[in-house]
C-alpha cells in the first residue's frame, strides 16, 4: 500500500510511518520544514516538503497523487490561534478536497477525543483548538471521501503497550502516541473501517483485536 503521511515529523506521524515501513508500505512524509528531513528518513519515509499554509489544493493534489491513502496528523501544536485554523482548520479542508481532486479515496484524520485537557487549564487558545478540529470532522464527514476519524484521548509520549479502548463512544482518558499509531496502522489495512468515528484511550484490547472488533460492528 502507498500511504501519504501530512505530519510525518510528529509524535504520531513518525511513529507510525516508522511502522507502516517495517510491514512493507511504502511510505511518503510530507512536513513543513526543511530541519524534520532527517526525522521523517529515519522513520523510512520519502521526504516531501509541504506547506499546509500556503500550497494551493491543485498542488497538494499533485504530491498525493499515486498513493492509496492519505493521514492527516499535522496541527499547529499551540502556535497560535490563526495557524489552528490555518492548519488544523483549512489544512484538512485543502487535504480532503486534494484527495478528491487526486482520486485517493481513503482518509484519515487524528482529531481529539472531545474531553481531552480535562482538568487542566482552558484558555481561549485550546477552545479555539477544539472548535476549529470538530469543524474539520464535519467537513470530512461531508465528503464523499472513504474517512475514518480518530479522536485520541489526551497524548502522552509513554512507552506503547500495544492495547487500547477503541469505540464510536467511550470514556475518557489517556493514550500514548505510540499505541495511536498502532491503531492508525492497523486501521489502514481493514477496509471495512469505512466512514466512521473512533474514540480511542489506552486499554486491555490488543490493537488488532479492537480494529476487527469495530470493523465487524
Amino acid at each position: 500500500m502507498r500511504i501519504f503521511v501530512i505530519g510525518a515529523a510528529g509524535g504520531i506521524g513518525r511513529r507510525l510511518a516508522a511502522r507502516l515501513v517495517a510491514r512493507g508500505d511504502e511510505v511518503t512524509g510530507m512536513h513543513r520544514s526543511a530541519e524534520q528531513t532527517g526525522t521523517v528518513r529515519e522513520a523510512g519515509a520519502v521526504s516531501v516538503l509541504g506547506d499546509l499554509i500556503e500550497d494551493s489544493v491543485e498542488a497538494l493534489a499533485e504530491r498525493i497523487a499515486g498513493h492509496d491513502v492519505v493521514v492527516f496528523s499535522a496541527g499547529a501544536h499551540g502556535t497560535g490561534l490563526d495557524l489552528t485554523t490555518a492548519i488544523d482548520g483549512r489544512g484538512l479542508e485543502k487535504t480532503a478536497d486534494a484527495a478528491e481532486r487526486a482520486g485517493v479515496r481513503r482518509l484519515v484524520l487524528v482529531s481529539v477525543f472531545p474531553d481531552a485537557g480535562r482538568g487542566g487549564e482552558r484558555g481561549s487558545g485550546f477552545e479555539h483548538y477544539m472548535k476549529v478540529k470538530k469543524t474539520a470532522d464535519v467537513y470530512l464527514t461531508r465528503t464523499g471521501l472513504d474517512w475514518l476519524i480518530v479522536r485520541p484521548g489526551t497524548l502522552t509520549d509513554d512507552e506503547g503497550t500495544g492495547r487500547v479502548t477503541a469505540g464510536p463512544a467511550i470514556e475518557y482518558g489517556r493514550v500514548p502516541r505510540a499505541d495511536v499509531a498502532a491503531f492508525i496502522e492497523v486501521a489502514l489495512h481493514e477496509p471495512a473501517l469505512s466512514r466512521t468515528i473512533v474514540e480511542l484511550t489506552a486499554g486491555s484490547t490488543p490493537v488488532a483485536e479492537a480494529v476487527a472488533a469495530l470493523a465487524r460492528s
